[in-house]
C-alpha cells in the first residue's frame, strides 16, 4: 500500500523578511519519509500540482500514521523558516484517486508561531502506484474540474454558509474527517463521516460585523434574526348584538393570507377581554394586509360582527428593548368598508424579532390549523425548578409503648412516611425498644406535606405522629442538632387531633432536620449540571454565563413536529414546536449562570406527539451533551452536531442539530479556585451517605422532577426527563462494558508508550538520546536538588508543547468510543430488554452463557492482579521462610552498603547498571525477576 499527497496550491500566505512576499514550498512528511516540492519565489499564493507517494509497512497501521503538511519558505545558504502546519490522520484518508481536493487552514507549531493562510491538499491511500499512473491520464478533466472547484471555493470563502476543514491534530484526534455539509469539495473518505461534527459559519451577530452596533446584539446575538408580525389582540367594547338575548359569545379572528389565528371565544359578553397575540413569520407573510375579524360563535354557522383591516405598510417596527406598542381602539367595519354605528375593538400590532417579550406566549403562525388546546403544546417555555433537599430522620428509641396484644411479645417497627415515599425501622422486641436507624426522604419546597410517623406491632398501629415540615430545623452546615421527645397520639388519631393536643401515654425519642447543606443528586454524576446545595447561605457566587443559541435541525428522520429541550443546572428550557418540517429554524436563545466549569449542558431534540388530543409518548431523536470546561472563553463555537440514537437495530443518525455556545467568565479568580473545592457540598463528605440510599434517593429525586415538570403548562414528560436525566443508564450492557473495557486498555497504551521508549533507551535503539538520558541521569546524581525542578519543567514543556493539538471543537457523542457502530445485534437487543427479561428461555440461557465467558476473563484478570500482591505481601509474611530468609538476609547486606556507601555512589552504580549497553545483558530474565516470580500467593488455596 502506498499513500499519496498531491499539493496543489495556497493562499494568503504570511509574508517573510519585511519584502511583502515569500519564497513558499512544501516539506511533506509520513513515516520517517519526508519530500518536499519546488520552491515558488516572491509570491503568496503559489501554486505546485505535485505528487508525492510514501510507503506503508502494513496496511493495518494507517489509522496509527499521519501526514504532516508544512509550508516553509526558503531563506539564502539553504535555511528554512516555518510558515505554518497541516496534519492529517491516517485513518482520514480515503480509499481512492477520486477524493475531492480539500483546503486547510495553516496551524501553528509552537504556541508563538506567527501562521496565516490556507493550503489546499489531495490525500489518499493506493493499493500500488501503478495504479495512479494507470488512472491518471483519465483522472485529467476530473483534476481541472477539481481546479475550477478550487478556485471556486476561494472566491466563496467569504459566505456565511457552512464551511468544513479536515485537519486534524496529530496523533490525537483520530476520528474521520466529517463531510462537506453543502456535498460540494467533500472530503476525504472515511468509514463513520456522517458522525463528527461540522464546522460552520452562521449569519449570527456575534459572528457578523454588520450587527455588531445593533440592539440585538446585545441580548439576543447567537442566533439569526427572525422578523414577525405582532397582532396583540386586548379587548373588545360594545360590540352589536343581533340576538333577542342581547349577548354575544365573540371571539376574534387575525387573518392573514393564508394563515388565520383565532382567539378563545367567551360566553355571553358584549366586552370581551382577550389578551392574546399572534406571530406572523415574515416568510408566510403572502399579502401586504391583514384583517381582524369579530364573530359570534353559534351552533350552526358563526355570525360575522365586524373587522378592521390594516395594511401591512402602516405598521411600526419595534426593536427590543424598546417599550411595548400601546394598543388602539379600532371602529369595527362592514365586509363592504362602512363603518359600524357601534363597536371597537382594542389591538396594537408592530413587527419585531423573536427577542420580543410577546414571542414566547404568542400563537405561531405555523401552528395555524392546530386547535387551541394542542397549541399550548406547541409554545417555548422555561421552567425553574426549586432545589430539593434531604429530609433526615434519625429514629432512636421510643417509651412506654401499649402493646394491643399483651399476651403476645411485642415486636415494634417504625414506620416513616412523607408523600409518596415510605420507609420502615428494623422491629424491636421490647415496650421500650431503640432503633438508631436514619431514615432519608427527599423533600421539594414548599414543604406543604405531613410528615407521618407510625409505631406499628404486626401491621397494627400502636401510636402516631404527625410533624410539619415548617417546624422541622434547617441545617446547612452539618452541626448537630439534638433529638426530642415526641409524645404519640392514639392509633386512631387524624391529622385534626393535632391541634387539640390529645396527648397519650408512649413517648418517642427522634432527631428530624431538613439537610440543606446536601445536593440533591438527580442525574448522573458523570455529566451533571450543577453540583449547588440547597440552601442559599453556603451557595456559591457565579463565575460566568452560558449562552445557549439553538438556530436550526436538518435531515430530522420521520419528524413533523420538532422541539428541543435543554437543561442546566435547575433551569429547563424547550423551545417551540415548528410544524410539517424536518429541518426547523427554531433561532431561540437562552442564558445560565455558571457556578461550576466542570458541568455539561444537555440538549435533546423531541418529536412532539401531544399536538393532537390523542397524543402518544414524544419521541426523542438524538441529544447532545457539552462540558463548560471544553469551552474556551468568549469564544462562540458554531456547529452541526449528529443526533444519534442507539435501538434495538442498531445506531441511527436522525439528523444535525445546530447551535450556538459561548461561555463567557465574570469571576476569573473564583473559576480558578473552584478547581481546588469538593466537587459537591462539604456536607457530602463530613456526613456521606451510602451508594445503596443514593440511587435510592435518586430514583425519588427524578420522580419529584418528573411530577413537576408534568404538572407545568407546556408539560414537560416523563418520557423527556428520563431521556435527559439517563434515568435507565445504570442497566448492564454488554456494549457498555466493551466500551469502558477499550477505554481503560486506551490509558494502559500510554504507559505501555512510556515503556517501550524505556525499553528503547536500555537497549540504545537510538545512540544519541541514551547518551543524552545518561547525561542528564549523572547530572541529576551529583546535583539532587534539580530532580524535582527537572521533572515539573519537563511536566511544563510537555504541556506547552501539546497546546499545538489542543482541540478546536467541544466533545460530542462518539459512536466509536461508545462501541455503537460495532455493537451485535443480540447485544443491543439484551440491552434494550426490559426488566426483568421478557425472553424466552433458550435466549436468556444464551447470554447467560455470553456473560459467564465475559466475567470468566475479567476474573481470570483480577486473579491475576491479586496474585502479584500477594506476592509482594509474601516477602515478609514467611509464607515461603527460605524465601523470607534470603529476601531479610539481602535487605540487611544492602542496608549496611548503602549506609558506608555515599549515595550518590549508590545511585551512580545502580543507573549505569540499568542503562547498561546490549551486550552486556542477557536474555534472560534477571535473578530479582525470577525470585519475585516464585513466590507464593493465595491463589492455591482457591477450590
Amino acid at each position: 500500500m502506498k499513500v499519496a499527497v498531491e499539493v496543489i496550491e495556497a493562499t494568503d500566505l504570511l509574508p517573510k523578511e519585511g519584502r511583502g512576499a515569500s519564497n513558499p514550498f512544501v516539506e511533506i512528511r509520513f513515516n520517517n519519509e519526508s519530500q518536499r516540492t519546488q520552491t515558488r519565489f516572491n509570491t503568496l499564493s503559489p501554486t505546485w500540482s505535485e505528487t508525492f507517494f510514501f510507503s506503508v509497512p502494513e496496511s493495518s497501521l494507517l489509522e496509527n500514521l499521519t501526514v504532516t503538511a508544512s509550508v516553509l519558505h526558503e531563506r539564502e545558504k539553504g535555511r528554512s523558516q516555518f510558515m505554518g502546519q497541516v496534519v492529517l490522520s491516517g485513518s482520514s484518508l480515503g480509499p481512492t484517486i477520486s477524493s475531492s481536493i480539500q483546503w486547510f487552514p495553516l496551524e501553528k507549531r509552537f504556541f508563538f508561531s506567527r501562521v496565516r493562510g490556507e493550503l489546499c491538499l489531495k490525500a489518499y491511500f493506493l493499493d500500488d502506484e501503478d495504479e495512479y499512473i494507470t488512472n491518471n491520464t483519465s483522472q485529467k478533466k476530473e483534476h481541472e474540474n477539481n481546479k475550477k472547484d478550487t478556485e471556486h471555493v476561494k472566491i466563496k470563502k467569504q459566505d456565511p454558509e457552512t464551511r468544513v476543514f479536515h485537519a486534524v491534530p496529530a496523533g490525537g484526534d483520530k476520528k474521520k474527517a466529517a463531510p462537506s455539509p453543502s456535498g460540494k469539495g467533500g472530503g476525504a473518505t472515511s468509514a463513520q463521516p456522517d458522525y463528527n461534527l461540522i464546522d460552520t459559519s452562521p449569519s449570527i451577530p456575534a459572528l457578523t460585523r454588520e450587527h455588531v452596533n445593533s440592539k440585538i446584539s446585545s441580548t439576543y446575538d447567537l442566533v439569526e434574526v427572525m422578523q414577525y408580525l405582532f397582532v396583540y389582540v386586548v379587548k373588545a367594547r360594545d360590540l352589536p348584538t343581533k340576538d333577542i338575548t342581547g349577548f354575544l359569545d365573540p371571539y376574534v379572528e387575525v387573518k392573514l393570507g393564508n394563515f388565520t389565528g383565532i382567539t378563545k371565544f367567551l360566553e355571553k359578553n358584549n366586552n370581551p377581554v382577550w389578551g392574546q397575540v399572534f406571530a406572523f413569520s415574515q416568510h408566510q407573510m403572502q399579502a401586504d394586509s391583514f384583517e381582524v375579524i369579530v364573530k359570534d360563535k353559534d351552533v350552526l354557522l358563526d355570525d360575522y360582527v365586524g373587522r378592521v383591516k390594516v395594511n401591512l405598510t402602516d405598521v411600526p417596527h419595534r426593536t427590543a428593548p424598546d417599550g411595548p406598542m400601546a394598543p388602539v381602539w379600532h371602529r369595527l367595519e362592514y365586509k363592504d368598508g362602512s363603518k359600524l354605528r357601534h363597536g371597537e375593538v382594542n389591538f396594537a400590532v408592530w413587527f419585531g424579532t423573536q427577542a420580543d417579550e410577546k414571542f414566547p406566549d404568542a400563537w405561531q403562525s405555523d401552528a395555524h390549523d392546530v386547535s387551541y388546546r394542542g397549541m399550548i403544546n406547541t409554545k417555548s417555555k422555561v421552567y425553574f425548578l426549586p432545589r430539593m433537599a434531604y429530609l433526615r430522620i434519625s429514629v432512636l428509641e421510643a417509651q412506654d409503648l401499649v402493646p394491643i396484644d399483651k399476651s403476645k411479645p411485642l415486636n415494634a417497627t417504625l414506620k416513616v412516611q412523607y408523600g409518596q415515599q415510605s420507609r420502615k425501622t428494623k422491629p424491636a422486641g421490647s415496650v421500650n425498644p431503640a432503633w438508631k436507624e436514619d431514615i432519608l426522604f427527599v423533600a421539594c419546597p414548599p414543604f406543604k406535606d405531613l410528615l407521618i410517623i407510625t409505631v406499628e406491632d404486626s401491621g397494627q398501629s400502636l401510636g402516631r405522629l404527625f410533624v410539619p415540615l415548617s417546624s422541622v430545623a434547617r441545617n446547612d452546615q452539618g452541626k448537630k442538632i439534638p433529638p426530642k421527645w415526641y409524645n404519640l397520639l392514639k392509633p386512631d388519631a387524624t391529622i385534626d387531633e393535632v391541634k387539640k393536643e390529645e396527648r397519650f401515654s408512649s413517648k418517642i425519642h427522634l432527631k428530624i432536620t431538613l439537610d440543606t447543606g446536601y445536593h440533591v443528586i438527580e442525574e448522573s454524576m458523570q455529566y451533571s449540571s450543577d453540583f449547588q446545595p440547597a440552601s442559599k447561605k453556603i451557595q456559591k457566587s457565579a463565575i460566568g454565563l452560558l449562552e445557549l443559541g439553538i438556530l436550526s435541525a436538518r435531515n430530522l428522520s420521520g419528524a413533523k413536529a420538532p422541539y428541543c429541550v435543554a437543561r442546566y443546572g435547575p433551569k429547563w428550557a424547550r423551545t417551540r414546536t415548528l410544524l410539517n418540517t424536518n429541518s426547523p429554524r427554531w433561532n431561540e436563545q437562552y442564558t445560565w449562570e455558571v457556578f461550576d466549569p466542570c458541568t455539561v449542558i444537555t440538549v435533546a431534540v423531541f418529536e412532539n406527539c401531544h399536538i393532537s388530543d390523542k397524543g402518544s409518548s414524544d419521541k426523542k431523536i438524538g441529544k447532545v451533551r457539552i462540558r463548560i470546561s471544553t469551552l474556551q472563553t468568549d469564544r462562540v463555537y458554531t456547529h452541526f452536531y449528529p443526533l444519534l440514537t442507539l435501538q434495538p437495530s442498531g445506531l441511527k443518525k436522525n439528523g444535525e442539530l445546530h447551535l450556538a455556545v459561548r461561555f463567557t467568565c465574570t469571576a476569573w479568580v473564583n473559576m480558578l479556585l473552584q478547581y481546588s473545592r469538593t466537587l459537591l457540598p462539604k456536607m457530602h463528605y463530613s456526613q456521606p451517605i451510602s451508594i445503596m440510599q443514593q440511587d435510592q434517593l435518586r430514583s425519588r429525586a427524578v420522580a419529584l422532577v418528573t411530577e413537576r415538570l408534568g404538572n407545568a403548562e407546556p408539560p414537560l414528560r416523563k418520557e423527556v426527563v428520563d431521556y435527559i436525566l439517563e434515568v435507565p443508564s445504570h442497566m448492564w450492557s454488554m456494549r457498555k462494558s466493551k466500551a469502558n473495557f477499550y477505554r481503560v486498555t486506551s490509558l494502559m497504551s500510554s504507559l505501555s508508550s512510556i515503556g517501550k521508549w524505556i525499553n528503547n533507551i536500555l537497549n540504545w535503539k537510538n545512540t544519541f538520546t541514551t547518551l543524552l538520558v545518561h547525561v542528564l541521569f549523572i547530572t541529576l546524581v551529583f546535583f539532587p536538588e534539580l530532580i524535582l525542578p527537572t521533572i515539573f519543567l519537563y511536566l511544563f514543556a510537555v504541556g506547552l508543547f501539546n497546546y499545538r493539538f489542543k482541540p478546536n471543537r467541544p466533545p460530542h457523542l462518539d459512536p466509536r468510543l461508545s462501541q455503537a457502530d460495532m455493537a451485535h445485534q443480540d447485544e443491543l437487543d439484551e440491552e434494550f430488554d426490559t426488566f426483568p427479561t421478557s425472553k424466552n428461555m433458550d435466549t436468556v440461557r444464551f447470554r447467560y452463557d455470553r456473560l459467564r465467558t465475559v466475567v470468566g476473563r475479567i476474573q481470570t484478570v483480577a486473579g491475576d492482579i491479586a496474585t502479584q500482591g500477594e506476592r509482594f505481601n509474601a516477602l515478609l509474611s514467611w509464607r515461603d521462610p527460605r524465601a523470607t530468609r534470603l529476601f531479610i538476609i539481602f535487605s540487611l547486606l544492602l542496608a549496611v552498603v548503602v549506609y558506608v556507601t555515599p549515595f550518590q555512589l549508590v545511585a551512580l552504580l545502580v543507573g549505569l547498571y540499568i542503562l547498561r549497553h546490549p551486550k552486556f545483558r542477557s536474555k534472560s530474565p534477571s535473578p530479582s525477576f525470577n525470585f519475585y516470580k516464585r513466590l507464593p500467593s493465595r491463589s492455591d488455596m482457591l477450590l
